[in-house]
């Protein structure tokens, strides 16, 4: 159980409640010492969801479950997260242990299986106990409120120091639309996804296509563009949810004018919240920006910087204040 917060963190947001969301957590006992260990979120009749995962060449089974209920975007009444075992690297069991939790998660929101959507993090190679997530789920949806964004954040923490949450107001066609979310993550972080889950609400009214484009767009700009160690994982998830209760009116394309300051709002969010994971990075004491100056192309910025930024030189010689 980490106890010592880095030193590069921050205070943890106030971010109100949002139309369309409601969180609870509880505890399934993965862990042997007392903390809450599960989060539950169930969104508005109608609401939308995107999501973004990792390049890793074996994915968990919480994720291969959401690329198949997504698809390029869908619809969805319910995340399910749990910490403290990943449930990757698991078979058939871990999947079935998947689908048996989204099962339970459904018959509570009443509502079709593939709109939960699911998210583990924690130990690789260990089995998930489906049971000790669905016999704890009736008493935590019963906890479900609008307010709770802090104690998701907790919840969702494995070796992180300190919950990590960033909020923003935005305009959608003279109607003001509120962006909340909040991450996990510390080591194994990398470019092109880290060892990080991410959620992100919005209560705007996207379709599931535009609100698929707009998440690929700003992974690139801010979880896509953050290493500390190097290495990536098995779990790593982005998702977005639009609820469509601020009464904005629905946008069916991404490249929409009236989604411009949304665009830049849901960007500041993600950012914020991917720069929180390099604050919180295991062991570190240094945050650094790299800005590369007269590349060619974007791409051959970006290799430019990753060059710099995984360089283990570069990373010793920072770190111990010695160019030498």
């Amino acid at each position: 159980m980490t106890t010592q917060v880095s030193p590069l963190a921050v205070p943890f947001p106030d971010i109100a409640p949002m139309a369309g969301v409601e969180l609870a957590v509880g505890r399934a006992g993965l862990y042997k010492y007392v903390r809450d260990d599960l989060l539950l979120m169930r969104f508005a009749p109608g609401a939308t969801c995107a999501g973004v995962f990792t390049q890793h060449a074996v994915g968990s089974a919480p994720v291969d479950w959401c690329k198949a209920q997504l698809g390029g975007g869908g619809e969805a009444r319910g995340l399910v997260v749990n910490a403290g075992c990943a449930n990757a690297f698991t078979g058939r069991p871990g999947a079935a242990a998947a689908s048996k939790v989204a099962a339970a998660t459904a018959s509570l929101l009443g509502c079709p299986q593939r709109e939960v959507m699911l998210a583990s993090t924690g130990v690789i190679g260990v089995l998930l106990d489906d049971s000790k997530i669905t016999a704890r789920l009736p008493e935590v949806f019963a906890g479900l409120s609008a307010d709770n964004w802090a104690h998701a954040a907790r919840a969702i923490m494995t070796t992180d120091t300190f919950p990590k949450g960033a909020a923003a107001v935005a305009d959608i066609d003279g109607v003001k639309v509120r962006i909340a979310g909040i991450c996990k993550g510390s080591g194994m972080i990398a470019p092109d996804m880290a060892t990080m889950l991410a959620f992100i609400v919005t209560d705007a009214a996207i379709a599931p296509g535009a609100l698929q484009d707009l998440l690929r767009l700003e992974v690139g700009r801010s979880f896509n563009a953050v290493t500390v160690d190097g290495d990536t994982s098995t779990n790593d998830t982005c998702l977005l949810f639009a609820t469509g209760a601020s009464g904005a009116p629905r946008i069916g394309r991404a490249g929409d004018k009236r989604l411009a300051d949304f665009r830049d709002k849901l960007g500041q969010v993600m950012l914020d919240l991917a720069l929180q994971l390099v604050r919180d990075g295991e062991g570190a004491r240094k945050f650094v920006k790299i800005e590369v100056k007269g590349a060619r192309s974007p791409a051959s910025a970006r290799k430019i910087a990753r060059t710099i930024a995984e360089s283990p030189l570069v990373k010793t010689a920072i770190a111990g204040e010695d160019a030498n």
